[in-house]
């Protein structure tokens, strides 16, 4: 059963000749944005953690759909949920026919989404971009205001409104106009503060350059959310800290500005709790509003956005809704994988699973100069690279060496960080602990070979 099988390379050279065939048949056929050539894996089927390419490679997956696979690839209890909605019926667009799966997986996420409030709403959308857009609709509606703060090394989407909301303008080139009334802070990345400043002194820092916005940007009256990831995923995967949060939470408190948690990649067990802003609610500032999606459905299409009562309410009707959203082939999906999620505890399984990672994360550090961090949050977990520890000059090409060396021998691995020096984990929290070790073993064999390489 390929779920328990370890990393196999069954072709001499990688990719093999089906691949080949069909990378071919992807360069002719579909743009090249999306024809990139530092992963040439073609799936044939997944199990669990691990991926069988159609030349019979078998590859130990790190990364997981960008955080999509949480419960790992076709999970058969859920497999058998969509083949029993699929009986019924695919389709019903929820603003005119309602279904009861729609229904009862709002009922269970207004359960355990850890907003500020006791009656707590949600409704549901197809991405994790249309999530955080709508998000962004929630508060505007609610607040009666039109000013937006987001922060630097965020990543929110590709529509035109999230690609404005993200700091990296790779994924915005040649796009704008894009809307106004945006505002960007800087993130309290604490290993990129101030050289020789404590924790405490960096946050300090970096809620000064928050409040700065106030008198240089916009004023407080007019911004109707911040919008925050718990733990930032392209931006290098750094957990927001805690007592930064509580500030933050002040802050928005004190003006009446609505606290978004973006929580698209770090929801669904991956942080150690259902949620991330789990961890903000027990230290008392909870989020006004969370956008999820990726794992929540299993690899079905599917996001979800929860508030409570008195701010969902205040949304008109028509803005909010659209043909598939909230279709029954997800909800289906995303109702069994809840399921599972909580009866297996899979939050527990992060934490467990995201302990042994840093641990060896730890003797890499030990041993390897170039590795400049580690850090995350349960199963969420970056380590970054640099040209030197005194510098912190990012190191993407050793990274980037890393990442090929690691996927030729039976490991997928992916960067993120603005300087893409940094290795995400976002294995599926089923994968076994012989298939975790064989990953670590291979990404330190390539980081073995990545520092021989450019001693040359």
């Amino acid at each position: 059963m390929l779920r328990q099988e370890l990393p196999k390379m069954e072709t001499k050279e990688f990719p093999g000749p089906k691949a080949t065939a069909v990378l071919k048949k992807r360069d002719e056929s579909i743009p090249k944005a999306l024809c990139g050539t530092t992963y040439p894996v073609v799936i044939r089927r997944g199990e669990g953690a691990m991926i069988e390419d159609v030349d019979g490679n078998k590859i130990v997956d790190f990364v997981g759909g960008v955080g999509v696979l949480n419960i790992g690839y076709t999970e058969p209890e859920v497999v058998e949920a969509v083949k029993e909605q699929a009986d019924k019926y695919f389709h019903c667009i929820f603003n005119v026919v309602g279904h009861e799966g729609y229904v009862d997986l709002a009922a269970e996420f207004d359960k355990i989404m850890p907003v500020r409030g006791d009656k707590v709403k949600t409704y549901f959308a197809n991405s994790g971009a249309e999530a955080d857009e709508n998000a962004i609709k929630v508060a505007k509606a609610y607040t009666g205001r039109r000013s937006i703060i987001c922060f630097s090394g965020a990543f929110h989407g590709r529509t035109n409104l999230t690609m404005a909301l993200t700091a990296q303008k790779s994924y915005a080139v040649g796009m704008g106009p894009f809307p106004s009334d945006i505002y960007r802070a800087e993130f309290p990345n604490l290993y990129r503060a101030p050289k020789g400043y404590s924790e405490e002194e960096a946050i300090s820092y970096y809620l000064e350059k928050l409040k700065k916005i106030f008198v240089e940007g916009t004023p407080a009256s007019d911004v109707a959310a911040m919008i925050v990831e718990p733990i930032q995923g392209e931006g290098g995967f750094i957990p927001a800290p805690i007592e930064w949060v509580k500030a933050v939470r002040k802050i928005c408190d004190e003006n009446g500005i609505m606290l978004i948690a973006d929580e698209v990649q770090c929801g669904n067990c991956r942080s150690g709790r259902y949620f991330a802003s789990e961890y903000w609610k027990e230290a008392g500032c909870p989020p006004d509003i969370i956008a999820t999606a990726k794992s929540m459905g299993g690899g079905a299409p599917i996001s979800a956005i929860s508030a409570r009562a008195e701010i969902m309410d205040a949304i008109p009707a028509g803005v909010i809704g659209g043909t598939y959203c909230g279709n029954p082939l997800a909800t289906a999906s995303a109702l069994k994988v809840l399921e599972i999620m909580k009866r297996e505890d899979y939050a527990g399984k992060a934490d467990v699973l995201g302990e042994k990672v840093l641990a060896r994360y730890k003797e890499f550090a030990q041993k390897y100069p170039e590795v400049g961090d580690y850090r995350g949050l349960g199963a969420m977990i970056g380590i970054e690279f640099v040209k030197s520890r005194e510098t912190k000059e990012p190191y993407g090409a050793f990274v980037s060496y890393i990442i090929k060396y690691a996927l030729a021998h039976g490991l997928l691995l992916e960067a993120a960080g603005e300087g893409s020096n940094v290795i995400r984990f976002l294995a599926p929290l089923c994968i076994t602990d012989d298939q975790l070790n064989a990953g670590l073993d291979i990404m330190e064999d390539a980081i073995v070979h990545a520092r021989e390489y450019f001693a040359d």
